[in-house]
């Protein structure tokens, strides 16, 4: 059910929550776990009344929050990684683009039956616009997904690739940089405290020394590291990515990581004495966001270079205390590739498109809606053809922008076929986290991770502040 209006959501969710003071109690764990979560988040997502919507995440975070669910950041673990307190193991980031909370269960039900610690839930600044996912919502999705499987622990939501266009720099780069800083302040909000910087979009590789390369990537890092310290939660700790090459681009190499550092750590100092830097640092080393499609569809072979990426994260954490380096555009990898990137000591790898892939071409996948997500792609993003793309290729290349406009048609899918995707989706969960090492990691997460309840303000509309009747604003609480 989704609650048009704040009346419809206040009956709606009475028997399992109550809330008093401006907090939220779980009356009826049991129900909340059945339908009434269900109706939460499909009102989150899908009311027509912002007020509800509004309400219904602010319900869901609190809610988690009073079960053991909470928004974390993985600095501790990440700061135990760079002193080699712990390690072993490569903490997945995944991108869900699409059916965010079916496939977040499935994530979770891996979770708790493999006694998992580090995984993370992320979310791009360019994936934001065309799957139509603010981070308010996303979070609540996941947030729901944990609630719903009996998950307890931290949460860790990421700002991946929170990135500085390269185009839009060259033409306004301090409103470039500020609009960044925005998305930081939404996505902090709501309780995204990882954040990955990306300004490896303007690394000038024209310019003759590493610095001078570096320069304008480094700096813009450090400045928007130190507006994040400005404000982060009070007892949270957000832990910040930088990256010094753009993925698909040129592949990195330790020369240039110590030229991004001297400058970033200059800068940053700058910024203000004491300042805690970056975790990790996300490099290129041979892959493609998404892969290479080939005329017929096929994704190219990758040639991964293990041994500078083994030599990159060794460098990371011996001379700049960093847990490692971060690899993307990982998910078309052979399956045979994963294990050894635990054996390279990369800190974190994430994965996006092949659980995009997954969706669109499981057998459980209605044929008709996907005709019409690709008609849809014809004919509105036909700007975007490659002059020599194949029709396969366009296809590929685009269906990742039909989660935006048809995300009511994802979510409401037949149970059946949700069913069977969520299973699909666990297995290969299941099958990449195992590879990536992370089974049987709670114990040590836990160790180095102690997640504190960040309070979420009352929403407007239960406050008195937006015009709303008083028994509502009376039932719901003034303020946390």
């Amino acid at each position: 059910m989704i609650f048009e209006n704040l009346e419809q959501l206040k009956k709606g969710v009475r028997a399992a929550v109550k809330t008093e003071g401006g907090r939220v109690e779980v009356a009826d764990p049991g129900k909340l776990r059945g339908r009434t979560i269900d109706d939460l988040i499909h009102t989150a997502v899908f009311s027509p009344d912002p007020a509800a919507k509004e309400v219904a995440r602010w319900i869901i975070r609190r809610a988690g929050a009073a079960l053991g669910i909470h928004c974390a950041s993985i600095q501790g673990l990440y700061e135990a990684m760079g002193k080699e307190k712990a390690g072993g193991f490569t903490v997945p980031a995944v991108n869900l683009r699409g059916l965010t909370y079916l496939c977040a269960q499935a994530v979770f039900r891996t979770v708790l039956k493999e006694k998992i610690g580090p995984v993370i839930f992320e979310i791009a600044r360019s994936e934001i616009g065309y799957t139509d996912q603010r981070p308010a919502e996303y979070g609540a999705a996941v947030t729901a997904a944990a609630i719903k499987t009996g998950y307890s622990g931290p949460l860790f939501l990421q700002g991946d690739h929170f990135q500085v266009s390269g185009k839009k720099y060259a033409g306004d780069p301090e409103g470039e940089v500020n609009a960044v800083r925005v998305l930081i302040r939404e996505a902090v909000a709501a309780g995204f405290f990882n954040i990955d910087i990306d300004s490896s979009t303007i690394v000038d590789l024209s310019k003759p020394t590493l610095r001078e390369q570096q320069l304008a990537n480094s700096s813009i890092a450090a400045d928007l590291t130190g507006m994040i310290r400005r404000i982060e939660p009070a007892g949270v700790r957000i832990s910040v990515g930088g990256e010094i090459g753009e993925v698909g681009k040129k592949n990195s190499t330790v020369e240039d990581l110590r030229a991004f550092m001297e400058i970033y750590q200059e800068k940053l100092h700058k910024e203000g004495k004491g300042l805690a830097g970056i975790s990790k640092i996300s490099v290129q080393t041979g892959t493609t966001h998404g892969g290479v499609p080939l005329p017929d569809g096929r994704i190219a072979d990758v040639k991964l270079d293990f041994q500078t990426l083994e030599l990159l994260s060794r460098t990371a954490r011996s001379e700049f205390g960093l847990a490692g380096a971060v690899q993307h555009g990982a998910s078309t990898l052979p399956d045979e590739a994963f294990d050894r990137f635990p054996k390279t000591g990369t800190a974190e790898i994430h994965l996006a498109t092949g659980f995009q892939n997954m969706i669109y071409d499981s057998s459980s996948f209605p044929h008709a809606l996907r005709d019409r997500i690709y008609a849809h792609i014809r004919s509105n993003l036909a700007d975007e053809r490659g002059p020599k793309d194949t029709e396969e290729q366009f296809i590929y290349k685009t269906r990742k922008k039909g989660f935006g406009p048809f995300k009511k048609d994802f979510w409401m899918l037949p149970p059946e076929c949700l069913e069977g995707i969520g299973a699909e989706m666990e297995k290969k969960f299941h099958f990449l986290f195992g590879r990536l090492n992370v089974f049987g990691t709670k114990d040590v997460t836990d160790r180095f991770v102690k997640p504190v309840d960040v309070a979420s303000p009352l929403p407007a509309a239960l406050s008195g502040k937006a015009g709303q009747r008083e028994d509502i604003a009376e039932e719901y609480g003034e303020g946390e």
